[in-house]
């Protein structure tokens, strides 16, 4: 992870672009990233899809990690950290006895 988090600031880096990525720009970028990526889903289900747009999809996907790492990098947040702390927090409001 560390590997790529540096590739994609020396990206950025290179192209000048670190003053326009604040915080709140990265939470658009992310939003209109996922947006992209829900575009290939309009009007065809899952199977569909996916075997008309894997590789957009893909990158799509791609482009929504890239910038939510940078935010993170950003706001000095470790993912992996709070992904299991929200697993847990989930796990509380919604336990398996009660789902089914």
């Amino acid at each position: 992870m560390k590997d790529l988090m540096q590739e994609i600031i020396e990206f950025r880096d290179e192209r000048g672009w670190a003053s326009y990525h604040n915080e709140k720009d990265l939470a658009i970028s992310i939003s209109l990233e996922a947006n992209e990526l829900l575009e290939n889903f309009q009007w065809k289900n899952s199977e569909e899809a996916v075997a008309d747009s894997k590789q957009n999809i893909k990158e799509e996907m791609a482009d929504v990690f890239i910038y939510l790492l940078q935010l993170a990098e950003k706001m000095n947040v470790n993912l992996v950290e709070e992904a299991f702390k929200k697993m847990e927090k989930n796990a509380l409001k919604y336990p398996a006895e009660r789902s089914k």
